[in-house]
């Protein structure tokens, strides 16, 4: 004889001051975000590339291991249906290399000064590079969104601005392509994310339940990852005293102006999103994939477009985007990822 099915007990209410906090979108993970940037200002030489702490194998295999979960939670008909999505790919493709740079080319009349028209150039090669693919799919898995769309739209990405960002840079700021080998990059992509994805979906059968049950879990070891990276990245600036030579006000109106950008193009691209009767999932993926850049490839296609140049102050919007888009995009995701979850029970 089984035994009848017990009541659950009532979930316990959330502490008013926690509730009050979530419904702003505000969570341990934005107080993390805030500490390793502290951390980062007050030690760092404990994250930067000097530091003897492997920081670079742990950031690596940590985004690997993200994607082989995320593969592990893909079956192969839900990856083949996120391919097919055409019209999606192509709104997130022309927001990252062509919505972008024209923004930057509107702007240009407003920086006529010299200052300002150094200004401008590192603005412009910071519109015409790629998305990330790390953080635009981790955002994307938190807020619930269309998971194979954002792993092709950010994969792809990566790809194309390989060869696109050399063209703008060539054709607006005159500088010559160079011979350099792109190549790591192409084999840090597949190694990192195409591979990873590869083994999950084949694993998808076997283990994908165990995938989906600690789900939760699997979100806060995404999160990790991510403050680590923002350590890492925040260390390596702050060690290179890549805001040495800038006043605050300078730091502070570069900074308003990154969140204007990001801000505008998320606008722009949720207007659109709803204008072509996106999906809500699919709405994430634009979103997500199409506002990020990526740090990674700026600095790499920078020392090859640019060799010679003071790469600090070339990078420094990309350095301040780059931060900026995680904090602002996690508070987003977060919130979105509540709703969806609400919407659930």
């Amino acid at each position: 004889m089984t035994n009848p099915t017990l009541p659950q007990p009532p979930a316990k209410p959330a502490h008013p001051l926690v509730a009050l906090l979530s419904s702003a979108g505000l969570d341990w993970f934005l107080f993390g975000l805030l500490g390793v940037v502290a951390l980062a200002y007050f030690f760092p030489e404990t994250g930067s590339k000097a530091s003897p702490l492997p920081w670079k194998a742990l950031t690596t295999g940590g985004v690997a291991l993200i994607f082989f979960f995320y593969g592990l939670r893909l079956s192969a008909a839900k990856l083949t249906a996120g391919l097919r999505n055409w019209r999606l790919h192509t709104v997130v493709q022309l927001t990252t290399f062509v919505l972008f740079p024209l923004l930057a080319l509107a702007a240009r009349p407003f920086l006529t000064s010299e200052k300002g028209e150094l200004l401008w150039q590192s603005i412009f090669f910071l519109c015409t590079l790629p998305s990330t693919v790390s953080t635009s799919v981790v955002m994307v898995g938190i807020a619930g969104g269309n998971l194979p769309a954002a792993i092709f739209n950010a994969s792809i990405s990566s790809l194309i601005g390989i060869f696109v960002t050399p063209l703008w840079c060539s054709f607006i700021l005159h500088t010559g392509t160079t011979d350099g080998q792109l190549g790591s990059l192409v084999l840090s992509l597949l190694w990192q994310v195409v591979l990873p994805v590869a083994a999950g979906v084949l694993l998808n059968r076997r283990f994908g339940h165990l995938a989906e049950r600690h789900r939760q879990g699997l979100r806060t070891f995404d999160q990790l990852i991510i403050l680590v990276i923002v350590f890492t990245s925040f260390c390596d600036s702050f060690a290179e005293g890549v805001f040495r030579s800038y006043r605050l006000t300078d730091i502070l109106a570069l900074s308003a102006g990154m969140v204007a950008l990001y801000f505008l193009i998320f606008g722009l691209v949720w207007g659109l999103s709803r204008l072509l009767n996106f999906s809500r999932q699919d709405r994430i993926v634009a979103l997500f994939c199409g506002s990020k850049k990526s740090l990674v490839h700026g600095s790499v296609l920078a020392s090859l477009l640019f060799p010679g140049a003071a790469l600090g102050a070339l990078l420094l919007p990309l350095m301040l985007y780059h931060a900026l888009q995680i904090i602002m995009a996690s508070v987003m995701a977060q919130r979105m990822g509540r709703q969806v979850a609400g919407q659930a029970l």
